[in-house]
């Protein structure tokens, strides 16, 4: 079942009650992505590479970061919990927050890691190479001790927790199930960008789980299920049961989002509304992003669900890592209803 577009008397209540929330609190690995742009005009007479004639670069918040930079353009405070290492990225890391008007005490500095930063060249055709500098390994047990009482310290006050994992060695087990409890002992909202190389168990009580298809296949596999499993209602069923979630969207791609919640467990479905994409960097943190705040302003799965996909909509015809404002977002509504008339 294709749900019906949302309302717009509803989407402006939510969208303007945006800037009436408590801070959210988003937790996950952080990052760095920078752009190198430039044109081609030659191959390299060193190896059959191509040459970028450098124009412009640009650095951008990345990964969990982004969320938090995209809380701050619709209006809504956040603190940003995650880790670096103890070198320049993180310095960059920390002025680039700074001017983005963002929190820097959530963030921990672990020596002899390196802070995540990607590079990527690109023309305006298309991207030529990306480079990465990063450290995966799962972090130490006095490390995660150490976020787990930032945690502590700061989680009070906050609307809703938004977990985003990219598997970059900082969300075991331990630290997710702490920071789980934790909010749900102060009745925040938890929801999660789950990681591809994450044991699904290490979600279990979270209250949204945002998949995209090869995710959710995976985790079914992980969980026991036979990788026949192809049925998308089944998978978000199996992942609602073991892992006590209240809601899961699975994203796929071209062809939208399937919702599914333990309150109604009629599968329904919101198509793709980009009309050209550019670039998905980000697009998925803006996704969960307003997934998790127009939930906590009263909208129903299938009106965040709406949102979400607005957001995503517009940030996929922006270069690079981008992020979405209210105008934004209310103009791209507002063409999309045009095209639902």
């Amino acid at each position: 079942m294709t749900a019906p577009l949302i309302e717009a008397s509803r989407f402006k209540e939510i969208t303007e009650n945006f800037k009436n929330l408590k801070p959210v609190f988003v937790l996950g690995d952080v990052g760095l992505d920078k752009y190198t742009f430039g044109t081609v005009g030659r191959i390299s007479p060193e190896a059959p590479v191509p040459v970028l004639r450098v124009t412009k670069e640009w650095e951008k918040l990345g990964l969990a970061a982004n969320i938090s930079h995209n809380l701050k353009t619709l209006n809504v405070d956040s603190t940003l919990c995650g880790m670096a290492g103890d070198d320049k990225f993180a310095d960059q890391l920390d002025n680039l927050l700074e001017e983005c008007s963002l929190k820097t005490w959530g963030i921990v500095r672990v020596p002899g890691r390196m802070t995540t930063y990607k590079e990527r060249a690109t023309t305006a055709a298309q991207q030529i190479c990306r480079i990465d500098y990063e450290s995966t390994e799962e972090i130490e047990k006095e490390v995660c001790e150490k976020f787990k009482k930032r945690i502590d310290d700061l989680v009070e006050g906050h609307s809703a927790m938004i977990i985003e994992d990219y598997s970059k060695g900082l969300l075991n087990e331990d630290l997710v199930q702490h920071s789980i409890k934790k909010a749900k002992e102060k009745n925040i909202l938890v929801t999660v960008d789950p990681g591809r190389k994450s044991n699904p168990l290490i979600y279990k009580g979270a209250d949204l789980l945002k998949p995209n298809l090869a995710e959710s296949r995976l985790m079914i596999e992980a969980l026991g299920f036979s990788d026949s499993t192809k049925n998308i209602k089944e998978m978000g069923e199996i992942l609602l049961d073991k892992l006590n979630l209240k809601q899961v969207i699975i994203t796929l791609g071209a062809e939208g989002m399937a919702l599914l919640s333990k309150e109604d467990m009629e599968l329904k479905r919101i198509p793709t509304v980009a009309p050209e994409v550019f670039d998905v960097s980000g697009a998925g943190d803006t996704s969960i992003t307003l997934l998790t705040i127009a939930l906590k302003c009263g909208a129903s799965l299938e009106e965040a669900a709406w949102i979400g996909n607005c957001g995503a909509g517009v940030v996929v015809g922006k270069r690079g890592t981008a992020t979405v404002d209210t105008e934004e977002l209310t103009d791209f509504y507002q063409r999309l209803q045009a095209r639902y008339k």
